[in-house]
């Protein structure tokens, strides 16, 4: 059957946004984004339990800055398709007020989060890319919908090691940590590559960023320490920059212990 394809997409071409998609069984995506899926399971067979995570970080995340800090506002920057577990979901279930402005460049990700948020006045989506962190502050609905002078929320939850060495990935954060008020907090997952701590993780961190830039064009597996200079002089929350999976885990939450569990890190941290 012919696959729906909206205006101004390529289904010859694959998303990042919609691989996640199929990693999390979703339905928004083509078959050329099966097939990089796929290849990606072969190197990594636990990619599926890696996607739920991410979302359950998300989740866990965005709890804790508006429940336990008070924030009122959130950027989710390269924010992917609309799942179960939404920012705007989970922060106006503790807040109806909180504001939450999604940002990607990918056109379906914009028409998909459109329609969801039709009827929503607090909560928009914006086209921007992170590689022009200017356009996107600076974007009128942004402006609109958040107010700099007071703290944020802001999400780069699985976007930053998607851009090049040679994109700037540490100015480009350097530019959206200059605008977080006091009281502010920013979380990252990144794809980490533990080096020697764990050498056959780090094998698997080489041959999957072999393969995603292969098929996207895309995906840096970094150390720790790279990772953790995007936060710049933010402070670390408790646990600190951890396994994914890790970070606040629930009573109950199955981890997995296995390789690829320490090839993803997550923080969140806090401006004073």
């Amino acid at each position: 059957m012919q696959e729906w394809v909206p205006p101004g997409v390529d289904p010859t071409k694959p998303s990042i946004a919609r691989v996640y998609d199929y990693f999390l069984g979703g339905k928004d995506n083509f078959e050329v984004d099966r097939k990089v899926a796929e290849e990606a399971l072969k190197i990594a067979p636990d990619a599926r339990e890696a996607g739920r995570a991410n979302r359950a970080f998300l989740r866990r995340a965005v709890h804790h800055m508006a429940a336990e800090a008070g924030i009122r506002q959130f950027l989710d920057l390269g924010s992917g398709l609309p799942t179960q577990g939404n920012v705007h979901e989970i922060a106006q279930a503790v807040a109806p007020e909180a504001h939450v402005v999604y940002v990607d460049n990918d056109p379906v990700v914009l028409a998909h989060g459109r329609a969801l948020l039709a009827t929503n006045d607090v909560t928009t989506v914006v086209p921007g890319d992170i590689r022009d962190p200017a356009g996107i502050l600076e974007h009128p609905e942004v402006r609109a919908h958040l107010d700099f002078s007071r703290p944020l929320g802001l999400l780069l939850v699985s976007v930053l090691h998607h851009l090049h060495d040679d994109e700037d990935p540490s100015g480009v954060m350097e530019r959206f940590r200059s605008v977080l008020a006091p009281g502010s907090h920013l979380a990252i997952v990144h794809f980490h590559n533990p080096g020697d701590e764990h050498p056959e993780a780090s094998r698997i961190a080489v041959e999957a960023e072999r393969d995603f830039n292969k098929n996207l064009g895309t995906g840096r597996w970094r150390t720790r320490a790279e990772i953790a200079s995007y936060f710049g002089d933010l402070e670390l929350i408790e646990p600190g920059l951890v396994p994914l999976a890790e970070w606040r885990s629930q009573p109950g939450d199955h981890i997995r212990q296995d390789l690829t569990h320490y090839n993803v890190l997550a923080g969140v941290a806090r401006k004073p």
